[in-house]
């Protein structure tokens, strides 16, 4: 005997009513607003019930995987609240990415229909005659109107309860190791996300956010778009990053909320028109990706914008740590405490011991929101997944008040005479100078020390500075075995993901450049 689709059979923690649950309270409130166009939370929830009955008519339902190569818009908001009615998941790919990798994440996932639009047609056409076994495509602008899609299975098969445990959001991460990583979020995973974010950063109906995150990438979902769909407010969705756009949103649609990384509030901060921008209606945002520096703080404080730093990661959902705005500027560069319904702990790497107390080690989350594993990789799950604990490989430094710093990645940590160096704290310091606007530092081979560090800086036009007073700043803030052996200027620090530097491109770029004079001097 079937279940109705939408019965109380359906899991406790599971998506698929949120729109349905706010059409009934407010249908004529605008859920979202894309590139100028409103929709309702009425026409939200039947296009959504539309596109669901569409998708079990394919036979497409538990289980299932849709992987999608678009940009943010209202169809993609449709998708995924469809996927999560009839237990499918959204798998959205990087269009960022090149053909051959965006193959290797595809054949991983083998989805049984791949969506792509207009803007990615030509890439997915390329990406088609890489993929090992062919995949259906279905245009995006077109699902929720005539189906366009293949058939699974016959639309006869039983229709299944959608269960917490069922897979909604499929995101690789933004590593760049040579296997590509799912991280697979549950529905449960993916409500307790947000039920968390919602105790720390509260969202209300007269709510206005400002989504410019990729929606590729699990902030685009799970950093304020979906809560806010929760409860009510207009989410304006953006495809890409204009800090002139973005003032000008903010100030047209009373933008109350937004999240970005560092480099974009650098980006509105130094735009001609931030000056006279009207901010007034922009109460808070959220920091994530880096540490905000803090005269970058200042700058937005001093407009009377809230911010919150955080940290977190896929794998957890992504929320882990946030800083709450009045401790911004005394703490800066820290990360702060865990959510609600976190926990966090601390472990020596060397002994794998739980630390106590002020103490630095690798910071591990425990919780409701963590991923169930990567997909297809039970090896990579059984590395990160360890007792019910997530061992993030970032190291993190505790006070005695709880609050917690990220070092740097386990990984990137270099050892130059005996003594561990982060590249991200010198990175930090290097950002603090004047004259640099982005830093990257690895650690290079040296015939005494094993190794040391080599910077390399984008500079600002118009500050003058040279290596040896980079280096001085540095002496200045380090201890001798932290100072970089050599500072280089380039054009600019290859990132990957949203703003973090990419580690193996750093690295490729410093053996590149690595000069020959580096000797066994003295520090």
């Amino acid at each position: 005997m079937s279940t109705l689709p939408g019965s109380v059979a359906d899991g406790l923690h599971t998506l698929g009513r949120w729109p349905g649950d706010r059409a009934r309270i407010a249908p004529a409130r605008v859920a979202i607003v894309d590139r100028g166009v409103e929709l309702t939370y009425g026409q939200l929830d039947q296009r959504v019930r539309g596109l669901a009955a569409r998708l079990r008519e394919a036979g497409i339902g538990r289980g299932d995987r849709i992987a999608t190569l678009v940009g943010n818009s209202t169809c993609h908001v449709v998708l995924f609240f469809a996927c999560a009615q009839v237990g499918a998941c959204l798998a959205p790919l990087s269009w960022r990415l090149a053909p051959r990798e965006l193959a290797r994440q595809v054949d991983l996932l083998a989805p049984v229909v791949l969506v792509t639009e207009e803007e990615t047609e030509a890439l997915a056409r390329e990406l088609a005659g890489l993929l090992l076994r062919p995949v259906p495509t279905a245009y995006l602008t077109v699902l929720d109107t005539d189906g366009g899609l293949p058939r699974v299975r016959p639309a006869s098969a039983p229709v299944e309860a959608v269960q917490d445990e069922d897979a909604l959001l499929a995101v690789f991460t933004s590593g760049t190791g040579s296997a590509p990583k799912a991280a697979v979020l549950s529905q449960r995973a993916c409500w307790w996300t947000n039920l968390s974010l919602s105790r720390t950063v509260e969202l209300s109906e007269d709510d206005v956010v400002l989504a410019v995150l990729p929606q590729f990438h699990v902030g685009g979902w799970n950093i304020q778009p979906l809560l806010a769909w929760w409860t009510g407010a207009t989410v304006v969705l953006e495809r890409s990053f204009d800090p002139g756009r973005v003032l000008s949103l903010i100030r047209e649609r009373r933008v109350t909320t937004m999240m970005g990384v560092p480099t974009q509030y650098l980006m509105l901060a130094e735009h001609p028109s931030f000056p006279g921008s009207d901010l007034r209606s922009l109460r808070s945002a959220i920091v994530g990706g880096a540490p905000m520096p803090a005269p970058l703080l200042r700058t937005f404080h001093a407009r009377g914008v809230a911010l919150t730093q955080g940290y977190g990661l896929t794998e957890a959902g992504p929320n882990v740590l946030c800083l709450p705005p009045p401790e911004a500027i005394d703490r800066a560069g820290w990360a702060g405490v865990p959510y609600p319904h976190v926990d966090v702990a601390l472990m020596d790497p060397a002994t794998g011991a739980l630390l106590e107390g002020p103490a630095t080690g690798e910071l591990l989350v425990r919780g409701p929101g963590l991923f169930s594993g990567y997909l297809h990789d039970e090896t990579a799950t059984h590395e990160a997944l360890r007792a019910g604990w997530l061992a993030t490989g970032d190291v993190a430094t505790r006070d005695e008040g709880g609050y917690l710093r990220i070092v740097d990645r386990l990984k990137n940590i270099y050892i130059s005479g005996g003594e561990n160096v982060a590249p991200a704290e010198v990175e930090a310091v290097l950002r603090r100078h004047p004259a640099v606007a982005e830093a990257g530092v690895t650690g290079v081979p040296h015939p005494r020390w094993g190794e040391v560090g080599l910077a390399l800086v984008v500079t600002r036009a118009g500050v003058p500075t040279d290596e040896q007073d980079l280096l001085e700043h540095c002496r200045r803030e380090l201890a001798s075995f932290q100072v970089p052996e050599r500072v280089l200027e380039v054009d600019a620090i290859p990132t990957v993901g949203i703003g973090k530097v990419d580690r193996q491109a750093l690295r490729d770029l410093a053996r590149d450049l690595h000069p020959a004079d580096v000797s066994g001097g003295p520090r």
